[in-house]
C-alpha cells in the first residue's frame, strides 16, 4: 500500500473561463493539468488520479504518462460528482492530497506546509489563505468513504471538512489561493 496518493480535479466545463480548464495552458504552453500532476508527484504522491469530464477526449493526451485518468460521467452535475468519481478511483493509500487544475501558480511550498500535518489515516487538513478555505486538501483514508458519501451536486466537501474538525493550515503568506476563473486578457 502507498502512503500518499494525489487527486487532480479537472472535469468542469469552465464556462466563465471560456472552455474546460483541463485544456488550459500556461503562456509558455505547459498544460495546467500537467503542472498539477507534477506538483503532486514532487510532493511525494506515489500515484496520481486526474478526474476529467468536459472535453475528456481532448484533455486526456495532456495528462502526463503515469497518472491515471477517470472520467466523471456525471461531471455536469458539479464538483461534488466529479470529486466523488475521483475518490472512488483512488488506489489504496493512507492519505490523499486533492487539488484543482485551475491553480497553475500553486507553489510547492503550500503543498509542503499542508503535508507537514502528516499522512496518517486520520489526517484531515486543508490550506487556507487569509482564513479563506482553499486547496490542497489532505484526506486521511479513514475519512474517504464518509467524505465521498457526503458529496452532492455542485457542493464540494467543505461542509464535511468543517463538521469533522479539519485543520486549517494558513498559507496566505505563500500564495493567494485564488483559482483562475477568467482567461488572461
Amino acid at each position: 500500500m502507498t502512503d500518499l496518493v494525489g487527486l487532480v480535479l479537472a472535469a468542469g466545463a469552465g464556462t466563465r473561463f471560456g472552455g474546460p480548464k483541463a485544456l488550459a495552458r500556461t503562456p509558455s504552453g505547459e498544460p495546467w493539468v500537467g503542472r498539477a500532476v507534477a506538483l503532486l508527484v514532487d510532493a511525494g504522491c506515489e500515484r496520481v488520479v486526474v478526474v476529467l469530464g468536459a472535453e475528456a477526449d481532448a484533455a486526456r493526451p495532456l495528462v502526463p504518462r503515469g497518472a491515471s485518468v477517470v472520467v466523471a460521467s456525471r461531471w455536469r452535475s458539479g464538483m461534488g460528482a466529479s470529486l466523488a468519481a475521483g475518490m472512488a478511483a483512488l488506489p489504496e493509500a493512507d492519505a490523499a492530497l486533492v487539488t484543482l487544475v485551475d491553480l497553475p501558480g500553486l507553489p510547492g511550498s503550500v503543498v509542503a506546509r499542508v503535508l507537514a500535518e502528516g499522512t496518517e489515516r486520520d489526517v484531515l487538513a486543508r490550506a487556507v489563505f487569509g482564513g479563506v478555505p482553499g486547496h490542497p486538501v489532505l484526506l486521511g483514508r479513514d475519512h474517504w468513504d464518509a467524505f465521498r458519501d457526503a458529496l452532492r451536486g455542485d457542493r464540494g466537501g467543505r461542509a464535511f471538512l468543517e463538521e469533522h474538525g479539519v485543520t486549517h493550515v494558513e498559507c496566505g503568506d505563500l500564495f493567494s489561493g485564488e483559482d483562475v476563473d477568467r482567461p488572461p486578457l
